[in-house]
């Protein structure tokens, strides 16, 4: 349903610009930047080239009959304009400008103009009042935002419906130093259209998009949600960060997009019942995708750890077994037999206890040895793991040892790492490796939290049948 707008042949820009400065030509650089392989037509009546593109003076003049998707860069009063003509030419539309519904009564008339005029030639709408789409795979990106001064994340297991395009740019932005990827990101903007119902449905067939993440400020039909939504969470997760969870937010969030936030009551409520996770913040928003997209569903409560920092292991141990702050869940008592083979692997100085301190003197080689020792007990349901590549006989080996043990061992498993270039360079190899890795103690645990929540989510779900 969506293909000709995430893998389009053919992107119109609509206001296209040779200034730099202005947003026409961002779009059509970030385009080019991107290797988008279809075709562009910049349009703007003084013609010319902009970054080797040829420019038509108007949508009409583009040789093609239908063209896939088109971005209107210009101002909401021109943009309505033009809507006409440009949904004759298209199948999907996107017009960045704000000043629509999110104004109040006049912007809401804008709206139902553009609506009506998409409508009669069977184009559809994403946003107005948003920065578009980006597609790492097919290259497209219609993001208004400077591309030296913001990354954006390569291909990867996440889609990311937004209604914030500004939020949203910005969680690319930052998690793209650690190398995170996405299969798509669409930003919804004042929604008029197209919907979180219809993409959720969308991304939830979606091979390539193992999880699904949004950010949303109201539902459009949230009993249709809940539906759409209980129906994918038994394929694949989704986690949300619902906006305007008090009146405060609720009043600025229909100042943003005109979106009017319900009780969040109900919607804690509704989002347990449908299976879906809930984050309060943009990390988490991505953090728990990361754990949920690469890691096993955690079906019990007892977690082993394993540090060669002892403080490391006493802080973790604190946020693993406390309600608040931490996640309510337990140590697992080793067995003597996990015990007796612990010790047979690390220094003798070492503590064989869980949490499991290897210690400043540990080795590759001790790693590979306890994360055998803690595959092998039925007591553990998951392993945390600190990957702290500080100490002299520690390798980037250990990357290898660690995602060995994630993709072909018994349990479960997150690895944290906590540090700075070094640190930052084998987190980057683990995210290669689709391996879910957190540069805080607070991160990863909380990582565990949300596999043992999906563990009962889908036994929920099974149960619900």
């Amino acid at each position: 349903m969506f293909n000709a707008m995430l893998n389009p042949e053919s992107v119109a820009v609509v206001g296209a610009s040779h200034n730099p400065k202005k947003i026409g030509y961002v779009v059509v650089e970030n385009l080019k930047n991107n290797n988008f392989q279809g075709k562009v037509y910049p349009i703007n009546p003084k013609g010319g080239e902009i970054l080797g593109f040829r420019v038509y003076p108007s949508i009409e003049d583009v040789p093609e009959e239908k063209i896939d998707l088109s971005v209107i860069t210009l101002p909401a009063e021109v943009t309505v304009k033009i809507i006409g003509d440009v949904a004759k030419k298209s199948k999907f539309i996107i017009p960045i400008a704000g000043g629509f519904g999110e104004l109040g009564e006049e912007g809401k008339k804008r709206e139902e103009k553009l609506l009506e005029e998409a409508k009669k030639y069977g184009a559809r709408i994403v946003g107005p009042n948003t920065v578009g789409i980006y597609v790492p795979r097919t290259g497209v990106n219609t993001a208004l935002v400077v591309p030296e001064r913001s990354g954006f994340p390569g291909d990867g297991d996440i889609a990311f419906i937004t209604q914030s395009g500004a939020l949203g740019l910005l969680t690319m932005d930052s998690v793209s130093l650690y190398d995170v990827g996405f299969s798509a990101f669409v930003n919804l903007g004042n929604r008029i259209d197209v919907n979180e119902n219809e993409l959720l449905e969308f991304f939830g067939s979606d091979e390539k998009s193992k999880v699904i993440i949004m950010y949303i400020e109201s539902f459009r039909d949230g009993r249709e949600f809940m539906k759409i939504a209980k129906r994918v969470s038994k394929k694949k997760p989704i986690v949300v960060l619902k906006a305007g969870r008090t009146s405060r937010g609720g009043r600025a969030a229909s100042l943003h997009t005109g979106a009017l936030g319900g009780s969040d009551a109900v919607a804690d409520g509704a989002f347990k019942q449908c299976g879906v996770i809930r984050a309060y913040d943009e990390v988490e928003l991505v953090d728990y995708a990361r754990a949920l997209a690469y890691g096993k569903p955690i079906k019990g409560d007892r977690i082993a750890v394993v540090t060669t920092a002892g403080g490391v292991g006493v802080v973790t141990t604190d946020y693993i077994e406390s309600e608040t702050p931490g996640i309510g869940m337990k140590m697992a008592e080793l067995s003597d037999e996990t015990k007796r083979e612990i010790r047979e692997e690390v220094v003798p100085f070492a503590s064989v206890e869980n949490p499991v301190d290897m210690t400043a003197q540990a080795s590759d080689e001790h790693y590979d040895g306890v994360l055998e020792a803690l595959n092998d007990d039925p007591n553990v349901n998951a392993i945390l793991v600190y990957a702290l590549f500080q100490t002299p006989l520690i390798s980037e080996k250990l990357v290898d040892i660690i995602t060995k043990w994630h993709r072909n061992g018994k349990k479960p498993m997150v690895v944290g790492s906590i540090g700075s270039d070094f640190a930052l360079k084998m987190m980057r190899k683990f995210e290669k490796n689709r391996v879910p890795i957190y540069p805080t103690i607070e991160r990863a645990v909380k990582a565990l939290r949300v596999l043992r929540e999906r563990a009962k989510i889908l036994d929920y779900l099974e149960g619900s049948e």
